[in-house]
């Protein structure tokens, strides 16, 4: 089947331009695009009424709890609550229970993914076995299975010379790692970023030094190693110098940020609500509008949601005690608005990070706006205002910081190859 959708504003993030124009579909790709103008009207014509029509969000770290804990999330539940959220491409983490880190659990899971998910779901494999940093997994033969990237998401490898040779065996594969920077000593059991305001909580407290001297590490062994590598979070500004200076100085190396690091602040925890405990904890506000700058300048290329789905046990708990993370696969699109209603970014920038980057980073064709590629799309109204109530969620945990906000922002179809995979 043929479709056309018409009277759209079109976000290219590829050009880094709006336009007003209407894109031809056919057999699951866009196969034209034609600008301030309406596309051949033979075949099925969706009328967009002027709303914004967007690459798909390819989200880059988000976890579902399938193995061993279904009851937080499983693949149809996040996959529901992604296309609610416009996002057609998950890439999922292995930090699950037990760790996927052979290529069974490898297939079980891409197996549970492509039966229940009516989204794109490409998994990463653990880095190391049981992501425990003694021993490098088969990545050989992960990556034969389907593995897109390493990683052992919020366990640091703090055996350096397992890293490394893990970084050159990668390497040598042409595999994608990605690591989380922070120092782990200085960093175990904090609950906030210290200062002024985590001493008058009486929370336990890491500095914003622990990520640079994670990242500082981190960098000096890929630079031995010459491997590609990615960080899934920087969030202080102090990690941005040596962030700059590697790419600089040519090493394969890219960064991302979750949503909620953008939008909140570290005076967000002040009534002690554990929906806004992350890993790492929220910045300073000086912190965060550094962060918007960086993505909006592409010193940081990836926008996710970190979707860390935990059940009320979970989080009902003391503070410090409380399980950190917080869902985001149906947040990510009206949070990530905020910035641009705040005039601090473009929609093209947004997308650029949202999409566009982390399509590039894993080497898919999706995330453009162009003939050839995918037609996975998001079709939203950008000025919708409504209330977050966390009931609504789709996601089978509903630990989001953002209940009860104002937002603006809508998802008002999502689309997966050409197919209708949501709509209002």
């Amino acid at each position: 089947m043929t479709l056309h959708f018409t009277n759209a504003t079109l976000i290219d993030p590829q050009a880094g331009v709006e336009m007003q124009g209407s894109i031809t579909v056919e057999d699951g790709n866009i196969v034209a695009i034609v600008e301030g103008g309406i596309a051949n009207p033979k075949g099925q014509i969706i009328d967009c009424g002027g709303k914004y029509l967007a690459p798909g969000i390819v989200d880059l770290g988000v976890k579902v709890c399938e193995p061993g804990e279904r009851h937080k999330e499983s693949y149809r539940s996040a996959g529901l609550a992604a296309a609610k959220g416009g996002v057609t491409t998950m890439i999922t983490r292995p930090d699950t229970d037990p760790a996927i880190d052979s290529p069974e659990t490898l297939e079980f899971v891409t197996r549970r993914a492509n039966e229940a998910s009516p989204v794109h779901v490409l998994p990463m494999a653990a880095l190391t076995k049981e992501r425990a940093g003694r021993e490098m997994t088969e990545i050989g033969f992960l990556m034969d299975a389907g593995a897109v990237a390493f990683t052992d998401c919020d366990h640091v490898v703090m055996d350096t010379r397992v890293f490394s040779r893990a970084l050159t065996y990668a390497r040598s594969l042409g595999a994608l790692v990605i690591a989380h920077p922070q120092e782990p000593i200085l960093s175990k059991g904090a609950a906030v970023t210290s200062g002024k305001f985590a001493s008058l909580r009486g929370l336990p407290a890491v500095s914003v030094m622990a990520e640079r001297m994670g990242l500082d590490r981190d960098i000096a062994l890929v630079e031995m190693t010459g491997a590609r590598y990615h960080a899934d979070q920087i969030t202080t500004a102090r990690a941005l110098p040596p962030l700059q200076r590697a790419k600089a100085n040519g090493l394969d190396v890219t960064a991302g940020i979750g949503i909620h690091h953008l939008t909140l602040n570290a005076l967000d925890v002040a009534n002690y609500r554990t929906f806004f405990k992350l890993k790492p904890p929220l910045r300073d506000e000086d912190d965060r509008l550094a962060m918007v700058d960086a993505v909006a300048s592409g010193l940081i290329d990836v926008v996710c949601s970190m979707h860390t789905p935990q059940d009320e046990e979970s989080k009902r708990l003391p503070f410090e005690e409380a399980a950190s993370g917080a869902v985001g696969l149906e947040t990510l699109l009206p949070a990530a608005l905020r910035l641009w209603h705040a005039d601090m970014i473009t929609l093209p920038q947004l997308w650029r990070a949202m999409s566009l980057n982390p399509a590039k980073r894993l080497g898919l064709p999706s995330g453009r706006m162009e003939a050839g590629a995918p037609a996975d799309l998001v079709l939203f109204d950008a000025h919708a205002p409504f209330v977050m109530d966390r009931t609504n969620l789709l996601s089978k945990s509903r630990n989001t910081p953002f209940d009860g906000v104002r937002m603006q922002g809508k998802v008002l179809a999502t689309y997966v190859a050409g197919a209708c995979v949501y709509d209002v």
